[in-house]
């Protein structure tokens, strides 16, 4: 039973601060209504009708069914027209509006309310039969791909033959006489395929595309979506019922995409495309070349005038660049669209930052514009210039998504997904991309599209993801079945590499070697204001100088995690490391240890020189000894011939130290108690190298800050702790130096988070290490979740990867309460976050909210984090 509530607008009763409610859709055709501009007018369906529909077990119910109707009498008496009314037809558009921004994932019907009594009086009224049966041919094959999921390539096949038979190219040289031919064809089509009549009644046919675009709200590319930008699925998309206004009854009719400014470089610049005698999915569909919005001056001078006018005032009124739709119907102007526009990481920063410079906005308005993970796109490399110069390209197209990519061709999402899986680095080459190719085009390098302008579906998906596309190179002759295409005279099959120019349109058929990225003085500009703001400080994960020094160039403030481990893999090390394994006796292991010591305390000078006086925290030995011995059988007897042992001896050792689950096994503090003397060592080699470089740099308030891993219990942390102040106590008083150290602890085990109060009054700082936290605390390993995480994503048991995105509400509270229970102990311990989660900008937010002193992510999310921390920082001021 339903609480009674209004579950339906008037676009005259909303407003933009309504979004939640109407979708951004909704409210900003509310929104537009508002402010006079020239909107056909209609209705919203709320985000809360979807949710209840989903609530009903996929019902639309009769409550709601009797407001929508309601207002299809409204919107008569607004209109003039009769729904269903053969004299005199009022004909709508149903879209989907979600809240959030969602380019192409959900569906739209257009032309709903024809049937075969009412297009023959269409024709009649409008003095125009091609139009009208174009719009009927049209809504035939939108509603039966969208509402009945009957595949639209059926009818694509269908155009396509007639478009032969009638040797023409474009669907525009088709007359009345086929188009009427090809309705008939469709509704046949249909028919074969669902084994009824086509829908005649325009109520039914309103209430299935209701509940169509509700249904598309759980469709798997929208799922991808909503995961790849956190946005959660109990949110709903509402839907807007709109009337009809058509730009394709003529050469004075016309429909277009437009964004204040160019989303590609934030230029501000009317930049845009249009088609005369043309609908909305014309434009993006990439089946006609579009032409560029300027020229729309030469063509309709007063519509044009008045769209540049328009513009100004939506771009006035939000504050930000727009991104709009509108028709043009017998030279009269209608806006059906405004919205925040998606741009690439380079245009957002020029826009924000001239955004400032025009006194529209503030620098903490400017700082919360940007979204954070855009940000990767700038700071991965580009093509090596020297390189690019002696490349020749086979082709150029539109350079629809800025930045470089190279990679080996594929030819279908699926492949793009499978291949990048496995390690590969794919371009995915399409005739066009369409919504179902979402995941493939996610883990793509770039995408070349043989169809589609600047504003089809793989430049604006691409814009918003940051990848490099190229779209429209009509010259590609492509043959999908065989997976290979034609270009330049080079034939390029899957698998072979070619290479994209996202800021030039060019196309190479090799690979061209890519050089770090260049970053704008934008970007300068706006991380400086993002660090006015922020509070968390933002340190890095790193284990070598190289990495140290990548970080350090992003502004990192300090390591929070160099994993040492990672130290004892090379080549010169691995052997006294595993010497240091198979030992028998503790003499021998020191020998082996002391071998190690020189290696170790050369890496940690590197470290203490790359951050230039910055704090950097050590974690000691984490991983179980058997990650360290080989299992192939020539490495095992090499390594037997190395140590001077039998090959039986040696497996025997492997066999001891086979661990059943080795994530919860012989490792981390384990490891020290068991073998104090690899803490020895450590502590020696941090020790030393902190002294040695301060001798250097005498100006540097150099702190090590040692991590004892995986501690769970008070007596552990003491025992290892001991052995640490007690060796590095010895050195500093034998060298006669003031340095100061820390000692502290990863918080990775949930019992060190529920008796964290106890643990502080041994360690000095908390680290939190996230990856083992959430495996700890889910029961499941992050290696093996992959086997069945899709069917809790398809089942909605979970939206998210815990490993990717902090699960708050479990895993999260275990990081407030550790962080409270060590504050109640410790007023002044630091507390940080390590995990792969330090650089998700959501996890950022509440690490900002439960009080952390900083968060610590890989070098290229540096500033992913710093701009995250900031946004945090102005929402919620501490």
């Amino acid at each position: 039973m339903i609480v009674s509530k209004k579950f339906v607008y008037l676009f005259s009763e909303g407003n933009g601060k309504m979004r939640e409610l109407l979708g951004g859709k909704g409210a900003n055709l509310a929104e537009m209504t508002n402010l006079g501009l020239p909107v056909p007018q209609g209705f919203t369906v709320t985000t809360e009708a979807c949710t209840q529909y989903y609530a009903d077990g996929g019902k639309i119910n009769d409550e709601i069914q009797a407001e929508i109707l309601k207002y299809i009498t409204e919107l008569e008496k607004i209109s003039g027209k009769k729904f269903g009314d053969p004299k005199n037809p009022l004909l709508v558009s149903v879209r989907s509006g979600a809240r959030a921004s969602m380019p192409g994932m959900m569906d739209t019907i257009l032309n709903l309310g024809l049937n075969e009594e009412v297009v023959e009086s269409f024709a009649k009224l409008t003095n125009n039969p091609r139009f009208a049966y174009d719009s009927y041919r049209r809504f035939i094959q939108m509603y039966s791909d969208v509402v009945m999921e009957v595949g639209k390539k059926y009818f694509e096949e269908l155009i396509d033959k007639m478009k032969e038979e009638k040797g023409v190219k474009l669907d525009t040289e088709l007359d009345a006489d086929d188009l009427k031919e090809l309705a008939k064809q469709f509704k046949a089509e249909y028919k074969k395929a669902k084994g009824v009549e086509f829908p005649s009644d325009p109520v039914e046919q309103l209430m299935g595309a209701v509940k169509a675009v509700f249904r598309s709200w759980d469709n798997p590319r929208a799922i991808y979506y909503r995961r790849m930008n956190d946005i959660p699925s109990s949110w709903g998309t509402a839907v807007n019922v709109q009337a009809m206004v058509f730009g394709n009854m003529g050469d004075t009719s016309g429909t277009g995409v437009a964004f204040t400014r160019n989303p590609s470089t934030g230029e501000k610049k009317l930049y845009g495309e249009f088609l005369m005698n043309a609908q909305g999915e014309d434009v993006v569909a990439g089946v006609r070349t579009p032409q560029t919005i300027d020229q729309l001056a030469k063509i309709m001078p007063d519509a044009y005038n008045q769209f540049v006018k328009i513009c100004g005032i939506l771009e006035n009124h939000y504050r930000d660049m727009q991104d709009m739709e509108f028709t043009i119907e017998d030279k009269k102007l209608y806006m059906l669209q405004t919205r925040n526009g998606k741009r690439t990481a380079a245009a957002a920063l020029k826009i924000a930052c001239d955004l400032v410079e025009e006194g529209m906005i503030t620098k903490q308005e400017a700082v919360c514009m940007v979204d954070p993970k855009q940000l990767d796109a700038l700071l991965h490399p580009q093509f090596d210039a020297a390189a690019l110069k002696k490349a020749q390209p086979i082709g150029s197209a539109l350079p629809a998504s800025p930045g470089a990519a190279c990679g080996r061709v594929v030819f279908t999402a699926e492949d793009a997904t499978e291949w990048a899986k496995r390690g590969e680095k794919v371009v995915l080459c399409r005739l066009e991309t369409s919504p179902e190719d979402i995941e493939g085009m996610h883990y793509s390098q770039g995408i070349l599209t043989v169809r589609g302008g600047m504003t089809s579906h793989a430049a604006v998906v691409a814009r918003g993801m940051g990848t490099c596309c190229v779209s429209g190179c009509g010259d590609i002759k492509m043959d999908e079945a065989n997976k290979k295409f034609t270009l330049g005279g080079k034939t390029i099959s899957e698998g072979d590499y070619i290479s994209l120019d996202g800021s030039t349109g060019k196309i190479y058929g090799e690979a061209i070697p890519t050089v770090p990225a260049s970053i704008s003085g934008y970007f300068g500009t706006l991380m400086g204001w993002a660090d006015e703001f922020r509070q968390l400080k933002v340190r890095t994960n790193a284990d070598t100088p190289k990495d140290a020094k990548q970080a350090a160039s992003f502004g990192a403030e300090g390591i929070g995690l160099c994993r040492t481990e990672h130290m004892f893999f090379d080549t010169d090390r691995i052997a006294a490391m595993r010497e240091m394994i198979v030992s028998e006796t503790e003499e021998q292991r020191r020998t082996a240890l002391a071998k190690l010591l020189p290696m170790q305390r050369g890496d940690f000078e590197a470290l203490y020189e790359a951050m230039g006086g910055y704090a950097v925290t050590i974690r000691f030995l984490d991983p179980p000894l058997h990650e360290f011995l080989p299992t192939a059988e020539d490495d095992i007897v090499a390594l037997a011939g190395e140590m001077k042992m039998s090959v039986q001896a040696l497996k025997d050792v492997i066999a001891s130290l086979h661990e059943f689950n080795p994530m919860m096994g012989h490792r981390g503090c384990r490891l020290a108690v068991s073998y104090p003397e690899i803490a020895e060592m450590q502590t020696t080699a941090v020790i030393e190298a902190a002294i040695n470089v301060k001798k250097k740099h005498s100006d540097w308030d150099i702190v090590p800050e040692i991590m004892i891993p995986l501690v769970g219990d008070i007596k552990e942390l003491q025992y290892v702790k001991n052995v640490v102040t007690t060796t590095a106590d010895a050195i500093i008083a034998k060298s006669g130096s003031s340095l100061h150290y820390k000692v502290g602890t990863m918080i990775e085990i949930p019992r060190a988070a529920l008796t964290a109060d106890e643990i502080a009054k041994e360690a000095e700082f908390f680290s939190f290490g996230t990856n083992d936290l959430t495996q700890m605390t889910f029961g499941f390993s992050r290696d093996d979740a992959g086997k069945f995480l899709e069917a809790y994503y398809a089942k909605k048991i979970y939206e998210n990867d815990p490993f990717a995105k902090l699960d708050q509400i479990g895993v999260g509270k275990l990081v407030k309460m550790a962080s409270d229970l060590g504050k109640q102990t410790r007023p002044d311990i630091k507390l940080g976050i390590c995990g792969e989660h330090g650089g998700d900008p959501s996890t950022i937010e509440f690490c900002h909210k439960v009080g952390l002193t900083y968060v610590s992510c890989s070098p290229f999310r540096v500033p992913i984090a710093r701009l995250a921390a900031a946004q945090a920082a102005i929402k919620y001021p501490r």
